[in-house]
């Protein structure tokens, strides 16, 4: 029901992932005109769909900012980002910084009529004022747009801060709509392709967990210890939120264009696991991101790809391969230089989806399949979303994993996955069937359940 562009605002070079924007006003001219903008808003809106925009407000890009020189009081004296000085959210004369950005989101709300934007690495914000930024931001654009229309702001958070994700007694956002949950897609990763490097190590000693409780309870990490960041707490309780606090994916854009080779999981996966994997996210009552093209099973990479002045592209392709060096497969220098470079034409163009591949045989079982998913979505889940004010509950039996979600009034929504060996002799009691993939036992009935099976089913309200 949305589409959700990456950024726009305008970039040095005639191509780019968006990320390093120098004129958050400004569509990059590359991608066309603001009217021509505005018109694919209005298209969209025609045909039903919401428009939401990624914006970055936690730092500038490298090349054509030169805030620095006539402006240097917009940046931190005390904070560094990954990406260098940290922008001035909280320091002497932050006022004016704040006011900068926060009439950046009510631009391109009212300006060109998006439905909601997504707040970008929300956890390089680096503010210990109160309010913070974000809560700020939220509350400038409740004020000016909830009256006449709802606006969502969704974050990109590592900190797992559930504090932004908080409801009223009505199940009204306070502050924010939701959250992209990474803990969600780092668990499904790890079941679809095994890898255990990098961030997936936190993940790997109990992979079916994780996705259940990232189903369940939304985020997977509450304030546990990351191993991955050397002990370090991470996270905030979130089984109270309901599930639309959450947005569920198996890939997007920094998940596939962050790998050296940028493949996509259906070239890495099983397709019987794969497919087992997104009907978990497609039919729980979280929010489905679908990443341009895994509704036909695209196997065209989707890189890390730029257009840097001859210096800084250097730096940032040599940069690019020596962060693989960590990870075991990429020892080799040899191997690095394998890598694409992320300043070269080719690198942009082999991205592009190639649209001939989604009238292939292949692509047609794909598409039947997620219709088939979110068909059964529209038709059992979303009409019960709005009953569902807390997450759920789960438990995971060897493979077998279930979880359920419970409404006040004693309806709910049932989802068993088994993704280890098939299980003989498995009953489920349910008063109506969600899905089933092939070779499960249906509801009331006893039988084998397959590996990769998944089944779904909905429980009728107490009388």
């Amino acid at each position: 029901t949305a589409i959700e562009l990456m950024p726009v605002a305008a970039f040095a070079g005639k191509r780019g992932w968006g990320y390093d924007g120098v004129l958050p006003f400004a569509p990059a001219a590359c991608y066309g005109s603001p009217a021509s903008m505005k018109q694919l808003i209005d298209e969209a809106h025609a045909r039903g769909l919401m428009v939401l925009l990624d914006v970055v407000y936690n730092h500038f890009g490298p090349e054509g900012n030169y805030l620095h020189a006539y402006a240097p009081q917009f940046f931190s004296l005390h904070h560094e980002t990954p990406w260098g000085a940290a922008i001035n959210f909280d320091g002497d004369r932050s006022t004016t910084v704040r006011d900068f950005f926060i009439h950046n989101a009510l631009y391109w709300l009212g300006e060109f009529h998006l439905d909601g934007l997504r707040l970008d690495a929300v956890h390089a914000i680096i503010d210990r004022s109160h309010p913070d930024f974000v809560t700020e931001l939220a509350a400038r654009v409740a004020r000016a747009f909830d009256d006449r229309r709802r606006v969502h702001l969704v974050l990109e958070n590592d900190l797992n801060q559930s504090r932004y994700l908080r409801r009223d007694a009505e199940g009204r956002p306070l502050v924010t709509t939701s959250q992209w949950n990474d803990d969600f897609h780092h668990a499904l990763h790890v079941l679809a392709v095994g890898e255990t490097d990098g961030y997936y190590a936190d993940y790997a000693e109990r992979p079916l967990y994780a996705l259940g409780r990232a189903l369940a309870e939304g985020f997977v990490f509450q304030g546990e210890s990351s191993a991955y960041r050397g002990g370090e707490r991470r996270g905030e309780p979130s089984s109270d939120l309901p599930p639309t606090a959450f947005v569920a994916f198996a890939q997007n854009h920094d998940q596939v264009g962050n790998r050296a080779f940028g493949e996509r999981l259906a070239t890495v996966a099983p397709a019987d696991r794969l497919k087992a994997l997104v009907a978990c996210m497609l039919l729980s009552p979280q929010v489905p991101l679908l990443f341009m093209g895994e509704e036909f099973g695209a196997t065209t990479p989707f890189l890390f790809f730029c257009d840097f002045g001859p210096e800084l592209a250097a730096a940032v392709t040599e940069g690019r391969r020596e962060e693989f060096a960590r990870f075991e497969r990429f020892h080799d220098p040899a191997i690095r230089e394998r890598i694409p470079d992320p300043n070269a034409r080719a690198t942009f163009e082999a991205s592009k989806l190639a649209w001939n591949d989604a009238t292939a045989p292949v692509a047609a079982g794909w598409i039947a399949f997620y219709r088939e998913c979110l068909s059964a979505r529209r038709r059992f889940v979303v009409p019960l979303m709005t009953a569902l004010t807390r997450g759920g509950s789960f438990d995971v039996d060897d493979g077998l994993l279930r979880v359920d979600w419970a409404a006040a009034d004693g309806r709910g929504l049932v989802l068993v996955v088994n993704l280890g060996a098939a299980r003989p002799d498995v009953r489920i009691e349910a008063d109506a069937l969600v899905y089933a993939s092939a070779g499960v036992p249906h509801p009331g009935n006893t039988g084998t359940f397959p590996a990769n099976g998944v089944l779904v089913s909905m429980r009728a309200a107490a009388t």
